[in-house]
């Protein structure tokens, strides 16, 4: 496996080993000691998520003030751009966002420390993403963070294409009222 850190160092982008043959692929996509070998980073992860989207479905920017997630991203089917913005205040990234295409094609895998807001946009005709948490979801807690707010200018990759949006995902809140991380909770570290 290749670790990689991303324009955010501690969002790191994972390249498992793939091995093919005749009759297909294998990989890894979890192993805690690897990773922990890989990374430095002791990571436990208590629930799985899978979605299935559409071409132009955009999902996020999400994120949970009392349960932050530490996420591992990827796609196992389609190909998506994905995004992730710094909510943490005591970051030098603070408000700042990373993205990177994961697909089906090169499997890599994102690691997603807690303190971010996470969205993707599909660019195939369909994609399934899976994800692994460090913390249960909680509806209490979540919040969305505006996808298009101008104050990020996230470079989304739209052209021609009109975003398919949840209420939740179109009604997001701009970047200046977001609610961020200012406490350094598990997985929260501060610079």
């Amino acid at each position: 496996m290749l670790v990689t850190q991303s324009a955010i160092p501690d969002v790191l982008v994972l390249e498992p080993d793939v091995f093919r043959d005749a009759r297909g692929f294998f990989l890894e996509s979890w192993n805690e000691e690897r990773f922990r070998t890989m990374t430095g980073l002791s990571v436990r992860f208590v629930q799985d998520n899978h979605s299935r989207s559409v071409r132009g479905v955009l999902r996020g920017l999400h994120y949970q003030v009392d349960l932050p997630q530490g996420k591992l991203l990827r796609v196992a089917r389609g190909m998506v751009f994905d995004v992730a913005v710094d909510l943490r205040r005591r970051s030098p990234w603070f408000g700042r966002w990373m993205s990177t295409m994961l697909s089906d094609q090169d499997h890599r895998m994102l690691w997603l420390p807690p303190g971010f807001a996470h969205g993707f946009l599909v660019l195939s005709p369909e994609a399934d993403f899976l994800y692994k948490t460090t913390a249960p979801y909680s509806s209490a807690g979540e919040r969305t963070l505006l996808w298009n707010d101008p104050a990020l200018a996230i470079e989304w990759p739209l052209e021609g294409v009109v975003p398919v949006l949840s209420e939740k995902d179109a009604d997001g809140t701009p970047f200046a009222r977001a609610e961020a991380y200012d406490w350094d909770g598990p997985g929260l570290a501060s610079a």
